[in-house]
């Protein structure tokens, strides 16, 4: 083998070295270092709407054509559409508290990130009925104007 072929397979493993170390993988680092939504956010979007107002939680959503899915009616294609909607189902609430559970997690990629978890829920109906449960939560966060705001988000219960 002549040096040049050594120089050139040693050019080629470097390459190699460095095309796998720019491998870009979303992270499960919290806001503390990367800015990202953590479950603390989380939280403090769950506690807004436990006051069941959405005028509360509009600052957490972004606004224009997004698509939210909720467990009652179904689909809201934006933020007004949604907040209109929930309006109507949250007046049949006095109280509600909702709680995230520790099987939270979030991923960040840039200036997206996107988190899964169980939220545990405390709802007492006007009628004095309390409704308690667990259901499921997957967002997607969109970093604009250096805030973290919902541009995607699933929420459903299971079924039985």
């Amino acid at each position: 083998m002549t040096n040049r072929d050594r120089t050139v397979l040693l050019s080629l493993f470097i390459l190699s070295l460095c095309g796998l170390a720019q491998t870009n993988r979303p992270t499960t680092k919290t806001s503390s270092t990367t800015g990202a939504p953590d479950k603390a956010y989380m939280q403090k979007i769950w506690d807004a709407w436990g006051t069941l107002d959405p005028a509360n939680v509009a600052n957490f959503y972004a606004s224009g054509p997004h698509t939210f899915f909720d467990i009652a009616p179904l689909k809201y294609g934006g933020w007004d559409e949604y907040q209109a909607g929930v309006k109507n189902v949250l007046a049949g609430y006095k109280r509600a508290k909702f709680t995230v559970n520790d099987d939270a997690a979030m991923h960040q990629h840039g200036d997206l990130a996107w988190g899964t978890a169980t939220v545990k829920e405390e709802m007492t109906t006007n009628a004095g009925k309390v409704e308690m449960g667990n259901f499921r939560w997957t967002v997607i966060w969109e970093k604009e104007d250096g805030k973290w705001v919902i541009v995607h988000e699933h929420v459903s219960a299971p079924i039985g």
